[in-house]
């Protein structure tokens, strides 16, 4: 299967696609631009500046969004207007990068460092009281992170590693036991942003690799999507049944000319439909 694209290239580096209709409709992030681009039904874009980086964002419980930036996270009120909340660490050579809420509304999201170093990038919990934990140290590129449709189960990528990873969840544990769900060769692309399907289908994009597989739940391989651009990086389900795949794309590291449909947005209609986002609850 194809997808088909449905934007000129409109990111440097598209990431975090997410569809709410409290947004009415598809929102993503250009992450080294710091905006948040929105994309109504009838294909209008717009662009907001947040912070030096726009990392990932979801839609808050009542309205608004949660923000991940550079060094920590800012809240958005329905009217628009953005409240930072203090920085989670100091160091400027790491970012924040990918993140997603928990079936408890608490906002899981990770970091990376600029230089991709071994190991220098975690996994922080943000609490609906604004409260934040470390849920994971020691990753390298974190990355796409979503639950089982029953919430007992949180997919995650740590990019390098080859391997979609799989935690069990709790409210009470949190994130335990990480393990392997699936390898993925690096002939094929690194596992980047990911979703999870009504029928507990795990989508990955695969940066590098110009495609999206889907993963039945027992980590069996049993869907490709091509897409023209190589850099895939994220992916998730909308439209007013959930039944569309937005999937973003970069530019990063190309040349001028190089990879020219990079940075557009893709969708295809893959014939199984996506969960409802969860709110942040704070």
């Amino acid at each position: 299967m194809r997808a088909d694209q449905l934007t000129d290239p409109i990111t440097f580096h598209g990431e975090g696609p997410v569809f709410s209709p409290s947004w009415g409709g598809l929102r993503l992030v250009d992450l080294f631009a710091g905006d948040i681009l929105s994309l109504t039904p009838d294909g209008t874009v717009t662009r907001r500046h947040v912070d030096t980086i726009a990392a990932a964002l979801r839609p808050r419980l009542g309205g608004g969004a949660v923000i991940a930036l550079e060094r920590g996270f800012a809240l958005e009120k329905p009217d628009g207007t953005l409240t930072g909340l203090p920085e989670v660490w100091s160091d400027a050579t790491v970012r924040m990068n990918d993140g997603g809420t928990a079936p408890d509304g608490s906002f899981y999201c990770g970091s990376m460092a600029y230089d991709q170093r071994h190991e220098a990038g975690s996994l922080y919990r943000l609490a609906p009281d604004g409260a934040v934990t470390l849920a994971l140290a020691g990753v390298t590129i974190s990355n796409g992170l979503d639950w089982s449709p029953d919430g007992s189960l949180a997919y995650y990528n740590d990019t390098p590693t080859g391997r979609i990873g799989v935690f069990d969840w709790s409210p009470d544990t949190g994130l335990t036991g990480l393990r392997t769900f699936a390898e993925i060769p690096s002939a094929d692309g690194y596992p980047d942003g990911l979703t999870v399907d009504s029928d507990g289908g795990v989508w990955v994009a695969l940066y590098a690799g110009g495609a999206v597989r889907r993963y039945t739940p027992d980590g069996r391989l049993d869907e490709v999507i091509t897409v023209a651009a190589d850099r895939v990086t994220a992916c998730t389900f909308g439209g007013d049944d959930l039944s569309q795949l937005f999937i973003t794309t970069s530019r990063e590291d190309l040349a001028p000319g190089e990879d020219p449909l990079a940075g557009s947005i893709f969708t295809v209609t893959p014939g199984v439909t996506g969960l409802p986002v969860t709110p942040f609850a704070g």
